[in-house]
């Protein structure tokens, strides 16, 4: 075996983990991402993947993140955490902490549990790796204090 297939054996692929979406939002996600498709190919081909992967079911667990759900991650590449809401993207707003699943950051925390870690790529293409911590709650009483609510990337 050569040197560079050996290197590549040694580092195993990283598992993607099992997601969870509900039925009352899955068309309508998959419709979002094939409308966008021509200008964010790299955000519409992730989304779509992740849902094609994703279980679907009636209703979620109340620790998974949904469309709607606060949700805190830990940014495993920069050590920041942040406490966002996952929203369809008529509800964005960056200010608010509200990250639409139209990013790449959204796209990845979709059907997240705590505990759960996903890579993802920025729209610059920097690789980036999340952790879910929490998941569900109330809104941080003040973005910015403490915690950073963006997600833009």
């Amino acid at each position: 075996m050569s040197p560079q297939n050996e290197g590549a054996r040694r580092q195993p692929k990283r598992r993607l983990p099992a997601i969870v979406v509900e039925a009352a939002h899955a068309d309508r996600l998959a419709d979002l991402a094939e409308a966008v498709a021509d200008r964010a190919p790299e955000v519409s081909a992730f989304l779509l993947g992740e849902l094609e992967r994703a279980k679907v079911v009636a209703r979620a667990p109340k620790d998974v993140v949904t469309i709607g759900s606060w949700v805190t991650y830990t940014d495993r590449t920069s050590g920041e955490s942040r406490t966002v809401q996952l929203v369809y993207p008529d509800r964005a707003d960056i200010a608010a902490g509200r990250v639409s699943v139209l990013t790449p950051v959204g796209a990845a925390l979709l059907g997240l549990s705590p505990g759960q870690a996903m890579g993802w790529h920025t729209r610059t293409g920097a690789a980036r790796d999340l952790v879910v911590t929490a998941v569900g709650g109330e809104p941080p009483a003040t973005a910015g204090a403490g915690e950073t609510a963006v997600g833009g990337d």
